[in-house]
């Protein structure tokens, strides 16, 4: 039959089905299809929080959400245009995240009456008029998958594990995604395992055909690439930049980067990524917990290599002790918190920023730390090199605030030019004949970085209180409250060595302020862009540094005489600013576990400006 191509400007596709369904892994290849077409995207991996849901329940389902289009994309999508459905569960958890009219592809041999029992449905959805609405395409994945690849020596159990592919195939012609892409990755992948590789090309191929041939679909998209600046692009996850974004800070410092970690959702993705880098002289320990990893950072620190321990929320809480005990030494120390849903273990493997009083203030005694949050995926690889360049030049240990959105997540990144990055001096202390002070100070109030085994710089540390200058053991209470004060007066000012706030607001009189921090950036960027459209002044500025905040930030926030603040806790920025500036600023919480979505700021930013 003759089909037809119907142009769109931005689609959004979600796959879902059971954790062993294959749906990040369909997901991702179909995002790197996307991306050597040269759209914009931005995606949603969206993991089940058990670890082994029973299978065919709600529990376990398993999805990928991506929006890309020919225009600037900001957000993986409120809601899916698309979603395939590979079985009754993922139907039951998803449907409500489509949008009305869209298009729902099912696996119809997974809707049987036993599965469509243990999803949740009190009858057949197929027949029920539960998809009445949306547009239904009934297509019996596994049975022409498993006949695709039946000339193969495999079982029939394994020979259905390839549906994903074919799942993967369909919605590649469905979208005009190159073929190429996809079959070149399984052979580097499976090329080594003949009857694996052919198993799953041909159940992707057998879906792709499938588009073309059947009567079942009318018509294709297509979606023109999206208009960037010359360069090499690459589509990058946020815990992939960040790594990458490790490994040039200590390039450009000339360090050693050691990185110390214990396994825990969602930060393991670091360590795995730094392990692949030894070439890049990366040493990575899996620490046997959070404690230990935390100690042996510090302890490289004080070799004088770049040191980095990373973590998500409760592991935060096991650091405390030893992050006191580097603000005290006055080391440099990188801590990547990778945000997630809790307290406890909460949600491990869902988004959340409720981190940030924690690692503004959550430590005994006096003890500052620099925090920063990347805004983007891509945004990661520049935080973590900002992360390097203030610890090693003001001796500090830094925190930086990633989310598991963020980490998991991913887009097209533009890859820099090494000489574009800057340079990080260490400027290690040298004996100079004078006497070794270990905590004089310079420009910066930062102390001396001594390596240990250096002829002439022995000191002495640990953590009591130092006395000034000397680093001699120190009780005396003058001492202790002068070293607090220097100690504070060194993160300070750090506002002044940073870009201060920069604001977008076109009409030049908005009256209101979105203010954000951490991944809500693209929400913001979304939602304003939206409520412009529709006539109404509204400005958006992002803080990266949220400790201290940039030196004009009182200055922005007074300028507007409404300020709201989306964030995924319950208003923990907002309180810091109503505090610190006195600005009666709005606090738009959501901690549901997803990001805050572009349609409901835009509700909220409208219901703000009509007060």
């Amino acid at each position: 039959m003759t089909k037809t191509v119907e142009e769109k400007e931005r689609v959004v596709v979600r796959f879902a089905g059971d954790s062993g369904d294959g749906m990040q892994l369909t997901g991702d290849r179909f995002t790197s299809a996307t991306a050597v077409l040269g759209n914009d995207l931005a995606t949603l991996p969206d993991f089940p929080a058990e670890i082994r849901a029973p299978a065919g329940t709600v529990h376990g389902v398993s999805a990928f959400q991506i929006q890309f289009a020919s225009t600037d994309v900001t957000t993986p999508g409120d809601h899916a245009d698309v979603l395939v459905a590979m079985n009754p569960a993922a139907l039951k958890a998803d449907l409500s995240k489509v949008d009305p009219g869209g298009i729902v592809i099912v696996n119809d041999d997974a809707f049987t009456q036993r599965n469509i029992e243990k999803a949740g449905f009190d009858g057949d959805p197929m027949t029920d008029g539960s998809l009445d609405g949306y547009q239904v395409f009934r297509v019996p994945m596994t049975s022409i998958t498993v006949r695709a690849i039946e000339d193969l020596s495999l079982g029939k159990k394994e020979a259905e594990r390839a549906k994903n592919m074919f799942a993967l195939g369909l919605v590649s012609w469905m979208f005009g995604r190159p073929t190429e892409t996809t079959l070149d990755w399984l052979a580097r992948k499976f090329g080594d395992k003949g009857v694996i590789y052919d198993a799953n090309a041909a159940a992707f191929k057998a879906g792709y055909n499938f588009g073309e041939t059947t009567e079942l679909f009318a018509h294709s998209y297509k979606i023109s690439a999206a208009p960037a600046q010359p360069g090499i692009y690459r589509n990058i996850a946020g815990s992939t930049a960040l790594s990458w974004g490790l490994i040039a800070a200590a390039e450009r410092s000339g360090l050693r980067l050691f990185y110390a970690s214990y396994p825990i959702t969602p930060a393991s993705e670091l360590l795995h990524e730094l392990s692949r880098h030894k070439n890049f002289g990366v040493t990575t320990l899996q620490a046997e917990d959070e404690i230990a990893a935390a100690n042996v950072a510090l302890g490289a620190a004080f070799s004088g290599q770049l040191a980095v321990t990373g973590t998500s929320g409760p592991g935060m809480d096991l650091k405390a002790e030893t992050l006191g005990l580097a603000v005290i030494m006055e080391l440099p120390l990188i801590v990547v918190d990778v945000q997630r849903g809790g307290p406890s273990t909460g949600l491990p493997t869902k988004t959340e920023q409720a981190d940030l009083l924690m690692a503004l203030f959550g430590r005994h005694g006096e003890s500052p730390m620099p925090v920063i949050a990347p805004s983007s995926p891509a945004d990661c690889f520049a935080a973590a090199i900002e992360a390097a360049r203030i610890a090693v030049r003001y001796r500090t240990p830094v925190i930086v605030l990633s989310d598991t959105f963020l980490s998991n997540s991913s887009e097209p990144w533009k890859i820099p030019d090494v000489s574009d990055l800057p340079v990080i001096d260490p400027d290690f202390a040298v004996a100079d004949g004078d006497g070794f002070q270990p905590y004089a100070r310079n420009e910066w109030l930062a102390r001396p970085w001594a390596r240990p085994g250096t002829p002439g710089l022995v000191h002495r540390i640990g953590g009591l209180e130092r006395e000034h200058l000397t680093g001699n053991i120190s009780y005396e209470p003058e001492n202790h409250e002068y070293m607090t004060h220097l100690r504070q007066a060194k993160v300070d000012g750090i506002a002044d060595d940073v870009s201060p706030l920069e604001v977008d607001d076109p009409s030049g009189d908005a009256d209101l302020l979105v203010l954000g921090w951490g991944s809500s950036l693209g929400t913001i960027r979304a939602a304003a862009e939206r409520v412009r459209a529709g006539g109404s002044k509204v400005a958006t500025a992002h803080l990266r540094h949220l400790n201290p905040f940039p030196a004009n930030t009182g200055d922005v926030v007074r300028a507007y005489p409404k300020v709201l603040i989306p964030e995924m806790n319950l208003g923990q920025l907002a309180m810091l600013i109503r505090a610190k500036f006195l600005v009666d600023a709005t606090s738009f919480a959501k901690m549901q576990g997803l990001p805050i979505f572009a349609e409901d700021l835009e509700r909220e930013i409208r219901r703000v400006l009509d007060e």
